[in-house]
């Protein structure tokens, strides 16, 4: 493809009598993955709040069991939005507690005042900013979303949390298959390649983690699926690393700030030299 260079020209959607904030929604609905959130879907768009007006839009991650409170501002943000954004996910997130929520802020212009204001939640609140630019084309508006403020993960208690949740490998072996579950071993080879002292596996409900003797030590989280194992790597430069594994056709995406991945038993045979290169990365920076 022969790309040319075209001069792009900013746009105040909150001044433009066609480009409003309705059209905005409509944009996100049709393709919530234009945030740059992940596969989300639609749930509802205007969802009524007891005495707390209406939530613009309610988007999911399906696979991850998490929900987005998405609140919209054209302009640029204020308190009152600040505020209305963490109400309604709390409202959500008591409604629903099976679930996972994070608060999405989106706003034309988020000042650095306001940055450090939103700074101060996201230690104790999972919420996202996003700074929307819209940009004119020649005939076309183009919606740039970036993220200013990314959502923090709260500690866990991994120890406690592998005690309540424990199973055994042929708890997996039925809700994946043995073919998957045997890539999780795999990896432990890979990972016991270069660690001080050996690891083992520790089987939960939720994911395949590593023990070291002592506690759960989870710098690799794996899922084992029918067709695939799904795994989140704990590294420095994990967008670095991501770039790799797109560079050589992997699915990948960045997950609390980790690598994730996805492959199938040939795909992990394949990469197998990458795959490795990263889950090792992961674990010399574990035990430095």
């Amino acid at each position: 493809m022969n790309l040319q260079y075209a001069k792009a020209t900013r746009v105040l959607l909150k001044q433009h009598p066609t480009f409003n904030e309705m059209w905005l929604q409509d944009r996100i609905a049709e393709d919530p993955s234009i945030l740059g959130l992940g596969d989300l879907v639609l749930i509802e768009r205007e969802r009524r709040q007891e005495r707390a007006g209406r939530l613009d839009l309610l988007l999911a991650d399906l696979e991850n069991n998490r929900r987005y409170e998405v609140e919209l501002m054209l302009g640029a943000t204020d308190e009152s939005h600040i505020i209305r954004s963490i109400e309604y996910w709390d409202i959500e997130r008591r409604r629903y507690p099976a679930y996972e929520h994070c608060a999405v802020l989106i706003a034309e212009d988020i000042t650095s005042r306001f940055l450090n204001l939103l700074g101060l939640f996201a230690g104790t609140i999972p919420i996202v900013a996003i700074q929307l630019s819209a940009l004119q084309v020649g005939n076309n508006i183009v919606l740039d979303f970036a993220k200013v403020i990314d959502r923090t993960l709260l500690r866990t208690d991994d120890v406690s949390e592998v005690k309540l949740q424990a199973t055994d490998r042929e708890y997996w072996n039925k809700r994946a298959t043995k073919t998957t579950v045997d890539m999780v071993d795999d990896v432990l080879v890979i990972i016991n390649e270069v660690a001080e002292n050996p690891y083992a596996l520790n089987y939960n409900k939720f994911y395949i983690g590593l023990n070291n003797g002592v506690r759960s030590t989870n710098f690799v989280e794996l899922r084992p699926k029918k067709t695939f194992l799904r795994a989140k790597v704990k590294v420095a430069q994990a967008e670095e690393w991501l770039t790799k594994l797109d560079e050589a056709g992997l699915n990948a995406w960045l997950e609390d700030n980790a690598a994730s991945f996805r492959a199938e038993p040939k795909e992990f045979t394949k990469h197998r030299e990458l795959l490795g290169q990263l889950i090792q990365a992961a674990c010399k920076e574990f035990e430095q």
